[in-house]
């Protein structure tokens, strides 16, 4: 099981933020910006290259959710950034697929 499976299995602690039946969302504990919040689906799909057609609703909710979830941690009018990392060189870390919600400061571009 990955570190997210554990999460979403309440096996380890998070501040949990929002969640549905296939998905959940909670504060990163490395984070990035003042508010970063991880959308990861229960089950694990091991990276957005790997991810198949019957995938497509599932990402489009979590997507839609990030919405939400920007509003309920007030961030949603002054703007947040969406990241999905593929590989190593993307800077993946945990082999589970999830989005980066990164608010709450000025963010810069080009990333990284």
């Amino acid at each position: 099981m990955t570190i997210f499976e554990k999460i979403a299995a309440r096996e380890i602690p998070a501040s949990i933020v929002h969640e549905e039946v296939d998905f959940i969302a909670f504060h990163d504990i490395s984070a990035q910006a003042p508010v970063h919040v991880l959308i990861v689906p229960k089950r694990c799909i091991p990276r957005i290259a790997l991810a198949a057609a019957d995938d497509a609703a599932l990402l489009g909710r979590m997507l839609l959710a990030a919405r939400e979830i920007a509003a309920k941690l007030g961030v949603l009018e002054s703007g947040y950034r969406l990241v999905i990392n593929n590989g190593r060189d993307a800077g993946e870390s945990v082999p589970h697929l999830h989005i980066h919600l990164l608010a709450g400061r000025p963010l810069g571009w080009p990333p990284g």
